[in-house]
């Protein structure tokens, strides 16, 4: 029988932090479930109760997939790419969506709202209204994440094989069973990438500055970065992009005296 440190063992060699194994068991185990659903139901009020009723839990999903496309959980490329796989049907953000979009997009533009993949101001100067900024990014987000892989060409490569690998699979399951499809797996995808766009529109909007320290607003609410893996500590995730979601809370501290406390929302 294996014993328990030795189980701890083998599973720090597959993910790179042990803070990342219940979120892992978590986004596996609602893959499961939609695919058990998907199989074995067949009631149209049942999937559509059961769509809207996860709509929120797959909106802060995607908080985790972009955790993921910063620092990778797991230390294995094929396991990774499952595991995108598995964020891709719940959040609309396939393999290195985020990583071009958001990586090598945003985070290198975001004082530039001229090139910010993210951008919450007109080229006139007047700032987006939520709903507009909402529409235009979650509509554009592919397209820009093309765009930014035009500079990486092997992030592209992936983002596109893998794409082109979700969509056919999507294909295949509407096909097989087009309710059951369409709203276990095709609808939740749009939800949550809209749900997703219109979070961040919080993060920067109005916030015009080259001032790392001035550029984000940030929420230190323990439930909501308990679901969002530390998201709230915006500042932080900005002036080091690299740092493990699970730092954050710390790194944040040793930058708190440098952010304005109109910034910080407790």
């Amino acid at each position: 029988m294996i014993g328990n440190d030795s189980l701890k063992d083998g599973v720090l060699k597959i993910l790179k932090y042990k803070a990342d194994r219940l979120p892992v068991a978590v986004f596996f185990t609602l893959s499961a479930i939609d695919l058990a659903i998907y199989f074995a139901v067949d009631n149209l009020w049942v999937i559509v109760t059961y769509w809207l009723a996860m709509i929120p839990t797959k909106g802060m999903v995607s908080a985790w997939n972009h955790h993921h496309q910063h620092v990778a959980m797991f230390h294995h490329k094929p396991l990774n790419r499952l595991l995108e796989l598995s964020f891709a049907f719940h959040t609309g953000a396939t393999t290195n969506a985020w990583v071009l979009h958001h990586v090598h997009g945003h985070h290198k533009h975001y004082l530039d709202q001229d090139k910010d993949e993210s951008r919450w101001r007109r080229r006139s100067g007047e700032q987006y209204g939520y709903v507009h900024y909402t529409a235009v990014t979650a509509l554009t987000a592919y397209q820009r994440a093309y765009a930014v892989g035009l500079n990486h060409p092997r992030l592209r490569r992936a983002f596109v094989g893998y794409g082109l690998l979700t969509f056919a699979i999507l294909v295949a399951l509407v096909a097989f069973k087009p309710v059951n499809g369409l709203f276990l797996f095709v609808f939740p995808m749009i939800t949550s990438l809209t749900m997703t766009v219109a979070a961040t529109y919080h993060h920067h909007a109005g916030l015009d500055t080259d001032d790392h320290m001035l550029a984000s607003h940030n929420y230190t609410y323990k439930i909501r970065n308990i679901l969002t893996g530390n998201l709230g500590y915006h500042t932080a995730h900005h002036y080091r992009q690299g740092v493990h979601w699970s730092k954050l809370p710390e790194l944040h501290e040793s930058l708190a005296d440098k952010i304005p406390s109109e910034y910080i929302k407790v």
